[in-house]
C-alpha cells in the first residue's frame, strides 16, 4: 500500500457542514445578487449551484466557492494588436 492510500481523510470542519440560507448569504455579501428573491428565482430556474434540502434552498461554503469560481471573468490581455 502507498502512503497516501493509508492517510485517514481530513475532518471537516463545521464552516463546511453547515448550509446558509439565502437570506444569510444575501446579508454576508458572498453573491453578487442585492435580494434573497432574486438569488430563490436564479435557484428554481438551476442557474445558480446550490442544494435542495428537502425543498428548502440551501448553500454550502463550497457551492459559493463554485459559484463564484463559475462567474469568474477573465481579465483581457493588455497587448494591443498591431
Amino acid at each position: 500500500m502507498t502512503a497516501k492510500a493509508t492517510k485517514t481523510p481530513p475532518e471537516p470542519n463545521e464552516a463546511d457542514l453547515r448550509r446558509y440560507s439565502p437570506e444569510e448569504v444575501i446579508a454576508k455579501r458572498w453573491l453578487p445578487y442585492k435580494s434573497a428573491r432574486v438569488l430563490k428565482e436564479k435557484c428554481y430556474r438551476r442557474e445558480v449551484i446550490h442544494h435542495n434540502d428537502g425543498g428548502r434552498i440551501t448553500f454550502t461554503i463550497a457551492d459559493i466557492r463554485l459559484e463564484n469560481e463559475r462567474t469568474a471573468v477573465a481579465p483581457l490581455s493588455t497587448k494591443r494588436a498591431a
